[in-house]
C-alpha cells in the first residue's frame, strides 16, 4: 500500500500499512486498480473521440468511478470489483466501435489491453502492481505532477457527479477526465506538458462548480441569510451528513408527518439557506460539528441515526448499525440506501429513542452565497472606501483531526474588528459559532456555503475587483486555506489557474508535491505555508 492523497497521511509522507482515514490495504489496491482500468478506458475513449464516437455511459461511469476513490467515500472492497470489470467492458465496447468504423487507434499500451483477474485476491495483487508509483515518468517532478493531476481529477469528478445527479453536465468536463486519465500512463509527457494539464484541471473544475451551482440553485433557489439553531430537540432524530442536497430533499419528503426531526451535520449546514429545503418544518436545525467528530458525538448521543452521503468517517463497530449510507458511499457492515428509498433509515429512527431532551445551543447564520453578498455590494464597497472595512479574509477549506488546525480558530479570533471573514466548507466548524459582530450592518463572519461554493466566493471576488477597477490580486483580500482531501486539491488548482496569488495553505503542504514543483508554485503564485496567526496577520496587514 502506498497512499498520500490526503493531508493526514502518516508522518506527512505516506500511508503504507493502513490509511489514517481507515482505508485498508486491499481497498487501496483495488482503488489503484480501478484508476488504472480507467486510464485504459480513457485512452480508447480519446481515440474514439477523434473518430467522432462518444459513449455517454462511459463518460458518466468514469466520473462516478473516479469519485469512488476519493478519501472517505468508499471503503468496501466488494463494491470495487464490478467497477473494475465495468471499466474494461466499456473499454472493449469502444474498441469494437473503432474497429467497426475502421478508425485507427494505438491500443498497444498495457492499460488499454489490461485484463482483470478472476478473483478478489488476484485483483488486489494487480492493484499492487499498478499503483500510482508505477506511472511512467521521466523524473520525480513529472511523477509529482501526475499525482497532482490525479488528485485534482478526483475532486473534479466529485463536483461533476453532484451536478450530474441534479441534471447538469458538460461533455467538455467528461472529455477532460479522459484526457487527464490517459496522461497518467503516457510515458512521453514532460514537465511543461504536465503542468499545463494540472492548470487545465483547475480551469475545467471551475466549469464543474458552475454546473453544480446552477444545479443547486435551479432545484432549491438561491441561498438567503438564515439563522440556524444549534442543539437538539427531544424526539426521534436523523442526522444527515455529507454534501448531496438531493438525498437530503428525498429524506425530508419521506419523513414528513412521521415525528422525526432532521438535523444537518457537517457540510449539510448550508442546506438551511436554500428556500426549497428550509420550507420543510422538520428540518429542525444543525447538530454537531464536522464529520471528523462523528465518533465522539455518537458516543454521547446514542439515540440518533446518521445518514451520510458522499463521505464517511471510519465507523466503529459499536454504532455501525446506526449508520446508513447513500450515493457512492460504502463501508462493510453498513446499510446502503439505493434508489432513493429511505425507508430503512426511517424505520431505524422510529425504533430508536432519539434525543431524550431538548438541548439548547447558539444560533449561527448561513446563506451568504454570491446572490446574498452581491445584493449588498454597494454597502460593502462604500464601507471599504470609507475605511470602515480594512480587509477581507477568506478562511476556508477542509476540517480534520490532525493537530495544527486550531490555527484557523485562533486566526479568526484574532482578525481585527475592521475586517470581514468569509468562510466555506467544513473547515469553518473550527469557528462557525464565533460571535464577531458586524460592520455597518454587515456581519463580520459570512458563511458562503459548502466547499463547492468556492464558485460563489470566486464570483464575489471578481465582482468586487470590477467594482474597484483592480485585479483580484490587488483587492484587500487574503486567502487562508486548509486542505484535507482531493476536492480541496482541485479548488486550489482552480484558484491557481485563475492566477490567484499569495494563498496561505495548511496545516501542512501536500506530500505529493515534490520540492521542485513546490518551488515553481512558490515562484509563480507566491503560495506559502501558514505559520502562526500572529505572524501571518502581521505579514498581511502590516
Amino acid at each position: 500500500m502506498f497512499c498520500y492523497q490526503c493531508e493526514q497521511t502518516v508522518k506527512g509522507v505516506a500511508c503504507h500499512t493502513s490509511g489514517v482515514c481507515g482505508k485498508q490495504p486491499d481497498v487501496a489496491a483495488l482503488q489503484d486498480l480501478l484508476v488504472y482500468s480507467l486510464t485504459g478506458l480513457a485512452q480508447v475513449a480519446a481515440a474514439a473521440k477523434k473518430a467522432g464516437i462518444r459513449d455517454r455511459a462511459a463518460d458518466v461511469f468514469a466520473c462516478e468511478a473516479l469519485f469512488a476513490t476519493v478519501t472517505n467515500v468508499d471503503f468496501d472492497p466488494d463494491r470495487f470489483v464490478p467497477l473494475i470489470r465495468r471499466a474494461v467492458t466499456l473499454r472493449d465496447a469502444f474498441v469494437e466501435k473503432l474497429r467497426t468504423a475502421g478508425a485507427p487507434a494505438d491500443l498497444s499500451g498495457d492499460a488499454a489491453t489490461f485484463r482483470p483477474a478472476g478473483d478478489l485476491a488476484g485483483l488486489v495483487a494487480q492493484g499492487d502492481d499498478h499503483g500510482i508509483q508505477s506511472y511512467p515518468a521521466a523524473d520525480a517532478d513529472v511523477l509529482s505532477l501526475k499525482h497532482t493531476l490525479l488528485y485534482g481529477m478526483k475532486g473534479l469528478a466529485a463536483y461533476a457527479d453532484h451536478a450530474l445527479i441534479l441534471g447538469q453536465e458538460d461533455e467538455a468536463v467528461f472529455a477532460f477526465l479522459h484526457e487527464g486519465l490517459a496522461a497518467l500512463v503516457n510515458p512521453n509527457l514532460g514537465l511543461g506538458e504536465m503542468l499545463e494539464l494540472v492548470m487545465k484541471c483547475g480551469q475545467v473544475n471551475l466549469r464543474a462548480m458552475e454546473l453544480l451551482d446552477t444545479a443547486n440553485t435551479g432545484a432549491y433557489g438561491h441561498p438567503v441569510p438564515t439563522k440556524v439553531p444549534l442543539g437538539a430537540k427531544k424526539g426521534k432524530a436523523i442526522l444527515v451528513s455529507g454534501h448531496d442536497l438531493k438525498d437530503l430533499e428525498g429524506l425530508l419528503k419521506q419523513t414528513e408527518g412521521k415525528g422525526i426531526s432532521i438535523y444537518t451535520h457537517g457540510e449539510m449546514l448550508p442546506a438551511h439557506g436554500y428556500p426549497g429545503l428550509k420550507k420543510y418544518g422538520h428540518l429542525y436545525g444543525h447538530y454537531g460539528t464536522a464529520w471528523q467528530n462523528q465518533a465522539k458525538e455518537f458516543a454521547e448521543f446514542p439515540g440518533a441515526i446518521l445518514m451520510t452521503t458522499n463521505c464517511i468517517q471510519s465507523p466503529r463497530n459499536a454504532y455501525r448499525d446506526r449508520i446508513f449510507t447513500a450515493g457512492l458511499v460504502g463501508w462493510p457492515g453498513v446499510t446502503h440506501i439505493t434508489g432513493g428509498n429511505f425507508a430503512p433509515v426511517i424505520k431505524a429512527a422510529l425504533e430508536s429513542p432519539g434525543f431524550a431532551a431538548d438541548t439548547a445551543g447558539k444560533s449561527v447564520m448561513v446563506g451568504f452565497a454570491r446572490n446574498a453578498v452581491l445584493g449588498v455590494a454597494d454597502q460593502v464597497i462604500a464601507a471599504v472606501k470609507e475605511k470602515k472595512i480594512r480587509h477581507f479574509f477568506l478562511v476556508a477549506g477542509c476540517d480534520g483531526a490532525k493537530p495544527g488546525r486550531n490555527y484557523y480558530t485562533e486566526f479568526v479570533e484574532k482578525v481585527p474588528a475592521d475586517c470581514i471573514v468569509l468562510t466555506l466548507a467544513c473547515g469553518k466548524f473550527r469557528f462557525f459559532d464565533k460571535e464577531l459582530g458586524a460592520i455597518g450592518g454587515i456581519p463580520r463572519l459570512l458563511d458562503i456555503g459548502q466547499c463547492n461554493d468556492a464558485y460563489s466566493a470566486i464570483q464575489i471576488a471578481v465582482a468586487l475587483s470590477k467594482a474597484f477597477g483592480v485585479g483580484v490580486n490587488d483587492l484587500p483580500l487574503s486567502m487562508i486555506l486548509s486542505w484535507y482531501e482531493q476536492k480541496a486539491v482541485v479548488i486550489l488548482l482552480t484558484l491557481l489557474s485563475l492566477g490567484i496569488k499569495n494563498i496561505r495553505l495548511g496545516p501542512s503542504l501536500p506530500a505529493f508535491t515534490s520540492p521542485n514543483v513546490l518551488g515553481v508554485l512558490v515562484e509563480k503564485f507566491g503560495i506559502k505555508p501558514i505559520t502562526t496567526p500572529d505572524e501571518d496577520l502581521k505579514a498581511i496587514l502590516g
